[in-house]
């Protein structure tokens, strides 16, 4: 396995810097040509990266891969192949009658070397995604996959130099100290996608270099349950959007809002849920691992110190056996928290829920609102005027109502975070133009009479203005 250092990354970024510059005119065909490779790379090795990602979380089942990673790909792709033509094409924009008759349009240009820093609970989708949309829109990528996925990476990285030279996109490889190095490179674009801390380090370090950045972070996305909802429906969507990936999904449930009084019938519902979807949770390959012995430690941890605290835990393992030695940690429901417990005050990313109980939708809403503003809202009912509701008075990344993750699949849905879960959004038509400097152009024609605004001021002067003062 091929591993970088951080003295390997300035002459990589200073071709492709080179190579940007040398064509910024990058037409339709070399697009999508590119995206086609990216295309061919997935459909011959989607089993071969299947088979690596579960080597490096231990448990997690090629079908999990190909439905979260690599179809989430194709999707992406069938899609940006099919709209890129329009996308592309310069954008018409009304012109004011003081300008007329000069015309104007926005020309669409790619900014040049896009860096992505991905990471490990999606390591081929959340890797590949941003990158494909950055060739869409004409630039350079140069990709730094996290270290914790080391064979998906490795196989990356082996698949994209036989596929694109080094100077359209690359992949380096490397630990935190080479993380830190991709960050200071002077990009014309940044993308991270990961933890709110680290995110912060990232901003940080790309602003010393003005490079804008794309922050797709995470954070507590709760779950509101309405009473007017169906809770056995509701629990198993619920439980699905949780244990997908062991809960290892920015955009997971992260702890759940009630009625007072429903706890335990949600607790009921939620165990039948999980009951149905993961019959065992031991050597079951379709319940994914904890992807490190560090992060089941936390997990656990977080549990400790919430039961030390008072709360009360629902541990839920149809199956009976133990599976922490493989790091399949089984789901567990967390009551009666308090906002001291670190459960409720880190992103869990684990299989745990915490279920919180409210006395009034005002005091779910004011709950939510009093927090850092969440990636992801979810919201369970039949009342329309408390969804509603939900949607007017509270501020997130995005939103799926009865249901969970889906809005991320809706490929014309921009995906990004507000506030301490990121910012900036890709996915579709926003995603390319996330990559994209929209030039504005104005063609001035012989006609135009700017010279009626020039000085020497006067009679004539006053009298124009006077006029677009009426129009305005």
């Amino acid at each position: 396995m091929t591993m970088n250092t951080p003295t390997d990354l300035r002459p990589l970024f200073d071709a492709q810097h080179r190579a940007s510059r040398a064509q910024i005119d990058v037409p339709l065909a070399l697009r999508r040509e590119r995206l086609l490779r990216v295309r061919a790379l997935l459909d011959a090795h989607g089993s071969a990266l299947a088979a690596a990602v579960q080597a490096d979380f231990g448990v997690r089942s090629p079908q999990l891969t190909e439905i979260a990673d690599l179809f989430v790909l194709r999707t992406l792709l069938s899609h940006t192949l099919k709209h890129l033509p329009g996308w592309m094409k310069a954008q018409k924009v009304s012109t004011p009658i003081y300008l007329l008759p000069s015309h104007a349009y926005l020309q669409r240009q790619p900014l040049g070397v896009v860096g992505v820093i991905s990471p490990w609970n999606y390591p081929v989708q959340l890797a590949l995604a941003p990158a494909i949309t950055a060739l869409a829109a004409g630039n350079r990528v140069m990709l730094k996959p996290s270290e914790l996925t080391p064979r998906t990476a490795a196989l990356l990285a082996e698949l994209i130099a036989q596929n694109f030279a080094p100077d359209e996109f690359c992949l380096v490889q490397g630990d935190g100290a080479l993380a830190a190095a991709f960050t200071a490179l002077p990009f014309d674009h940044l993308v991270f996608t990961g933890s709110t801390a680290t995110g912060r380090k990232v901003a940080e370090a790309a602003a010393a270099n003005l490079t804008p950045t794309t922050l797709e972070l995470g954070g507590k996305s709760p779950c509101i349950v309405d009473a007017s909802c169906d809770l056995a429906g509701a629990a198993l969507k619920i439980a699905h959007g949780k244990l997908l990936n062991a809960g290892q999904t920015c955009i997971a449930p992260d702890y759940v809002l009630v009625p007072e009084g429903s706890e335990t019938a949600f607790g009921e519902a939620y165990a039948l849920a999980v009951a149905q979807l993961f019959p065992t949770i031991a050597g079951n390959p379709d319940y994914a691992a904890i992807i490190s012995v560090r992060h089941h430690e936390r997990l656990q941890a977080l549990l400790a110190q919430a039961e030390g605290a008072g709360a009360r835990l629902q541990v839920l393992n149809p199956g009976g056996n133990s599976a922490d030695s493989a790091r399949q940690m089984a789901p567990v429901l967390v009551f009666d928290t308090t906002p001291a417990m670190k459960l409720m005050e880190e992103e869990v990313f684990g299989p745990i829920l915490p279920v919180l109980t409210y006395t009034s939708l005002d005091a779910a809403i004011q709950y939510i609102n009093d927090r850092p503003r969440p990636l992801a809202l979810y919201w369970f009912g039949s009342d329309n005027a408390a969804r509603d509701a939900v949607l007017a008075r509270t501020v997130s990344g995005g939103v799926t109502v009865n249901d969970t993750l889906m809005h991320i699949a809706h490929e014309n849905l921009p995906f990004g975070g507000v506030g301490d879960s990121g910012w900036g959004a890709y996915h579709g038509e926003a995603g390319f133009l996330r990559f994209t400097q929209q030039k504005p152009v104005l063609v001035s024609s012989k006609w135009a009479r700017g010279d009626l605004f020039y000085p020497p001021y006067g009679k004539r002067f006053d009298q124009i203005m006077g006029l677009l003062k009426r129009w305005l």
